[in-house]
């Protein structure tokens, strides 16, 4: 469950999508994307990528999600990539730890590898998830989960959308909408101000989307 490359910045959602699988392919892309900022700070690359996103038209500059991903977009313009090394360390490393800790039992009872990765493992395993023999962080780390809600919301290869509302519900919605008001507020944080904003406009769209889908 590791991404092998930076992802590519998916895009502000467009007003109307075209069809259920236009839109399954932005969340995917929008998942990938933030497994990527979760687990690593960008590189150059990536950073232009993101600047290089274009707004208008998309939808109305009211949105929430719209807003949030034009703020990540002039994050990126004035990032820069060694200074977001140390605040990725500040925030999520740090000497012993960061200002935050990513994990689903974390932030569920206040405790790293208790009952929620238990379940989590679970659940995985039913789904037909393997964990990789390099992998050294538990699969409750934000990135992994993010990265299983890009596989599941695949159009090609993922599940449908009562497996997707399961997951979501049981193992990220409980938990990451506070990692990503955390983020907007640790004082560690610049550029990953916009990432926990546009993971909470984000989570706010992936709750309403598989709702009307079930």
């Amino acid at each position: 469950m590791e991404p092998g490359t930076q992802a590519q910045a998916a895009g502000p959602p467009p007003a109307a999508p075209g069809s259920d699988r236009e839109t399954n392919g932005l969340r995917c892309r929008t998942w990938t994307l933030l497994a990527t900022l979760l687990r690593s700070p960008p590189d150059a690359r990536a950073l232009d990528a993101l600047a290089a996103l274009e707004s208008g038209g998309a939808a109305p500059l009211e949105d929430a999600l719209t807003v949030a991903w034009i703020a990540l977009r002039d994050a990126a313009r004035s990032a820069d990539p060694d200074a977001l090394d140390d605040e990725f360390h500040d925030l999520f490393i740090g000497i012993g730890r960061g200002e935050l800790v990513p994990y689903g039992s974390w932030y569920r009872t206040g405790f790293l590898m208790d009952r929620p990765l238990v379940n989590l493992r679970r659940d995985l395993h039913t789904l037909g998830f393997q964990r990789q023999t390099e992998t050294h962080e538990p699969e409750d780390n934000a990135a992994a989960l993010a990265e299983v809600m890009a596989m599941l919301a695949d159009p090609d290869t993922g599940q449908d959308e009562p497996t997707q509302q399961l997951f979501f519900y049981e193992h990220v919605d409980p938990w990451m909408p506070t990692l990503f008001a955390d983020m907007q507020s640790a004082k560690t944080a610049d550029f990953y101000v916009a990432v926990g904003r546009l993971g909470a406009a984000f989570l706010d769209f992936e709750r309403a989307w598989l709702q009307a889908s079930n």
